[in-house]
C-alpha cells in the first residue's frame, strides 16, 4: 500500500535507499546548466539534462529557463535575482527538501516549513578593490520555522541531520574544485 507523508512516497523513498545500498554507483549524478550572457548584468540559464542512477535522464521534455540580473543599484535592470541570491535559493530549497524527505523517512509529519536566509557580501572583493576581502558571502544566516506533530527534540535532531547531509550546505561550507577551460567561438577564430 502506498504511504504518502509530506508529499513523499515513503515506500519509493525506502526502495531507492535500498537500491543505492546494494549498488552505490546508482548514487552518482552529474547535473548540468548552460548560462548565456544576454546584455549588461542579464544572463539566461538553461537546465535540462542530467545523468544519474546509471544512465542519462530523458524525462525533461523542455528545459527550465532561469533569468538572472542585478539590482539597479548594482548597474543591472533588476529583471531577475542575482547569482548570490540564487545561492540562497538553492540552499533554502535543498534544506527544505532534505527536511521533508528525512522527516517522511522517520515518520514525522510536517505541516509547514519556512526558511529565511540572508547573507553578507562586501563588494570590495568582487570589484578587485581589496585582496583582503573575500568576494563571496562572509556570513549566511538561516532562520527556520517548522510546524510538526513531532516533539521539539525530534525536530531539532532532524534539522541537525538535514544540515549535515544537505548537498548545498556542503557546497557552501567546503571548497569544491572548479575546473575552467576557455574555448574560442568561431567568430574569434576567424579574426
Amino acid at each position: 500500500m502506498k504511504k504518502i507523508l509530506n508529499g513523499i512516497d515513503v515506500n519509493q523513498l525506502n526502495e531507492t535507499i535500498e537500491k543505492i545500498k546494494a549498488d552505490p554507483g546508482l548514487a552518482r549524478f552529474t547535473f548540468r546548466a548552460e548560462t548565456t550572457w544576454v546584455n549588461g548584468a542579464q544572463c539566461r540559464t538553461k537546465i535540462q539534462g542530467f545523468s544519474g542512477a546509471g544512465s542519462e535522464d530523458t524525462s525533461r521534455s523542455r528545459p527550465f529557463l532561469l533569468a538572472s540580473d542585478e539590482p539597479t543599484v548594482l548597474l543591472g535592470s533588476d529583471t531577475g535575482p542575482n547569482a548570490v541570491e540564487m545561492i540562497l535559493t538553492g540552499l533554502g530549497s535543498c534544506l527544505a527538501v532534505g527536511f521533508a524527505y528525512h522527516a517522511a523517512a522517520a515518520g514525522i509529519r510536517v505541516e509547514s516549513l519556512d526558511l529565511e536566509m540572508e547573507g553578507d557580501i562586501d563588494l570590495q572583493g568582487f570589484l578587485g578593490i581589496s585582496d583582503k576581502v573575500r568576494p563571496g558571502y562572509q556570513d549566511i544566516r538561516l532562520s527556520c520555522r517548522v510546524k510538526s506533530d513531532a516533539p521539539r527534540e525530534r525536530v531539532m535532531e532532524l534539522l541537525e541531520h538535514v544540515r549535515r547531509t544537505s548537498p548545498v550546505m556542503d557546497i557552501v561550507r567546503n571548497a569544491v574544485p572548479v575546473t575552467v577551460k576557455i574555448e574560442r567561438k568561431e567568430s574569434e577564430k576567424a579574426a
